[in-house]
């Protein structure tokens, strides 16, 4: 199994650094799916689901370590050490995440703790959040007559928003999402207009993507408080035109999955 660098590596155990995909099982990648069966201990996070978690042999062992907004059940140390813990007893651990664990998924932090203990660990990518949901709603991220670039950004925002370069983002032919901000909704508003993006431009919010409970709301960016006071986490937030393709492409009956 590959492992963490060419430094001497603790063969005793492995660290399989897993993302789970949006919501939706059946969008596991084939190695994840390996990977969750063959574990002897599966560290999961909240936006697991179930059947996914039930891909899992009967005799792994179970550990939540899930965090819901304002509340981190097991503080972040805590959930490293664990990894490291593990592992160190010689089991093969799966770290198992919603969406990619590289993205906003605090998964370099935890490598990091395994690295600095020359534990072996991999990699297996997982469909990340704003590429999963938006597709089921029917939301192209990027569209020759709406938008060419696109942006991931994390809604855990410092004070008034100091730590994100609003500037850069105030522009119409560029597709924004947000992670986690449903509670700065209003302070990501305030922000994008106050750098020139139009109170009129179209917006979207994706509850539970990729999951028999998604759910939809679009409005304009003036609308987005009031939107987000509508909705639920998990949510990702969606600004730019190419929200406007919803209604056209909307293709995934939850009722489906």
């Amino acid at each position: 199994m590959p492992h963490s660098s060419s430094t001497a590596i603790n063969e005793l155990g492995f660290v399989s650094l897993v993302g789970a995909g949006p919501g939706d099982p059946d969008l596991l990648t084939v190695k994840a799916v390996k990977r969750i069966r063959t574990a002897d201990v599966i560290v999961f996070d909240r936006l697991v689901s179930q059947e996914i978690l039930d891909l899992a042999s009967p005799t792994a062992e179970m550990v939540y370590v899930g965090k819901k907004l304002d509340h981190h059940f097991v503080p972040q140390d805590e959930i490293n050490q664990i990894l490291v813990d593990q592992a160190k007893l010689g089991k093969h651990v799966v770290r198992l995440k919603g969406g990619d664990p590289f993205i906003f998924g605090r998964g370099g932090e935890e490598l990091q703790s395994l690295a600095a203990e020359n534990l072996a660990f991999e990699v297996v990518p997982g469909i990340t959040a704003a590429v999963g949901c938006t597709a089921y709603a029917g939301i192209p991220l990027t569209h020759r007559d709406h938008a060419q670039s696109v942006q991931f950004i994390t809604g855990h925002l410092k004070q008034h928003g100091e730590d994100i370069d609003w500037p850069s983002l105030a522009h119409s032919n560029h597709t924004l999402v947000f992670y986690m901000g449903l509670k700065q909704c209003p302070t990501i508003q305030a922000n994008l207009i106050k750098n020139g993006l139009a109170d009129t431009t179209p917006c979207a919010i994706i509850e539970r993507g990729a999951t028999p409970q998604q759910r939809v709301l679009t409005g304009s960016l003036a609308e987005l408080p009031t939107l987000a006071q509508q909705a639920e986490s998990p949510s990702l937030i969606v600004v730019g035109s190419v929200t406007e393709l919803h209604k056209e492409l909307a293709w995934f009956a939850p009722e489906s999955v």
